[in-house]
């Protein structure tokens, strides 16, 4: 690489909130989480339709805590800024 190449490459800076980054990988833990909690209820649905109000009550609840997981994610960049 050329002298002006190397000078360029050294100029440039990351520039960003760190906490916007923070957020999108806590993201990724509660969408995985929301996406096993109804693909197995669904299965449990099927294999057992009578179950059908414990079922939906639990996939309820696992729903909220995943969701509150990804909230508290969303809140902490705002509350410990970098």
């Amino acid at each position: 690489m050329s002298a002006i190449a190397h000078a360029t490459l050294a100029a440039v800076q990351i520039k960003g909130n760190l906490g916007s980054i923070g957020y999108g990988l806590a993201a990724v833990g509660p969408g995985v989480g929301i996406g096993l909690i109804f693909g197995n209820g669904t299965q449990a649905l099927a294999r057992q339709p009578e179950a059908a109000g414990l079922i939906r009550a639990n996939q309820i609840l696992g729903f909220a805590f995943c969701e509150a997981l990804a909230l508290i994610g969303l809140v902490m960049p705002f509350v410990y800024p970098s």
